[in-house]
């Protein structure tokens, strides 16, 4: 059967149900920015059982760039609080495979990939509060021109536990001066989405050296009147989990995220069944 691939703008309409179909069948590999619009966006840490308690007690004591939104239980790929039949090892349009602190291989299915005591944990994403930003007039670049969200690493200190700790990573979106506060207001509501920014400005505040040299994503314009604005980013806990060189983890590939079937506006991340 030869497949028909399917583009970013294609799916800019569709459903959960079939964004999530057409990565699972491989029709796209592509970035989820802007896609199943009201739908929780998630970025994914799968690391080992043995592990997964102090990465846990992590991002508890890190709660802006690793929000937890659901965990699986050992050894299943199903994550039933976030969706009917999610598939954590097709779900998601490109994984990175780590081993002992190396980036192994970067794949669109890890089915052969899985065992039998790999944990899930989903963290939330700033995808999420971009359709708010937008509904108010809010622009958000990276949409607008069709690319990946700029992320940088920054000098901010994470608070470890275990063998995990590092440096925060935050997005950039350059926002018109005038609309910061409102920017501020609106993201504040989702703190399982990253919440509000952590800087404003000068980017050398938070050790960023050049925006137009992004450690992941695309690089975008910032134009007369706008102003960089920082929230904190899910790439954290992907360079938290590399330097930890753990036997085997398993990411997302930036800006890849897993869709949920909660909406983003839920009062929690626990989906109703009945």
């Amino acid at each position: 059967m030869t497949l028909t691939f399917v583009s970013h703008t294609d799916l800019q309409t569709a459903s959960v149900a079939q964004v999530r179909t057409a990565i699972r069948d491989g029709s796209y590999r592509g970035h989820t920015a802007g896609l199943a619009a009201g739908k929780l966006q998630c970025n994914i840490a799968i690391l080992p059982e043995q592990h997964a308690l102090d990465f846990l007690r992590f991002c508890q004591r890190n709660p802006k760039p690793c929000p937890i939104v659901g965990i699986s239980d050992s050894g299943n790929p199903a994550l039933p609080t976030l969706g009917y039949d999610i598939d954590i090892r097709t779900d998601v349009s490109k994984y990175r495979v780590f081993r002992h602190g190396q980036l192994n291989e970067e794949i669109t299915d890890i089915t052969d990939t899985w065992a039998d005591d790999l944990v899930t944990v989903a963290l939330g994403c700033s995808f999420t509060f971009e359709n708010a930003l937008m509904r108010h007039g809010i622009p958000v670049r990276h949409i607008e021109t069709g690319r990946n969200v700029p992320m940088f690493r920054s000098n901010i200190d994470l608070i470890p536990a275990g063998r995990f700790g590092g440096q925060m990573v935050v997005t950039m979106r350059p926002i018109p001066e005038h609309q910061i506060a409102k920017a501020r207001e609106i993201s504040s509501r989702f703190p399982q989405a990253h919440g509000a920014p952590i800087a404003v400005g000068d980017p050398s505040g938070i050790g960023i050296s050049d925006l137009a040299q992004p450690d992941w994503g695309d690089a975008v314009e910032i134009n007369p009147g706008e102003v960089p604005v920082y929230w904190a980013c899910g790439v954290t806990p992907q360079n938290v989990l590399l330097e930890a060189e753990l036997p085997i983890c398993v990411t997302h590939s930036p800006g890849h995220m897993l869709i949920a079937d909660v909406a983003e506006d839920a009062e929690t991340t626990i989906l109703q069944t009945h």
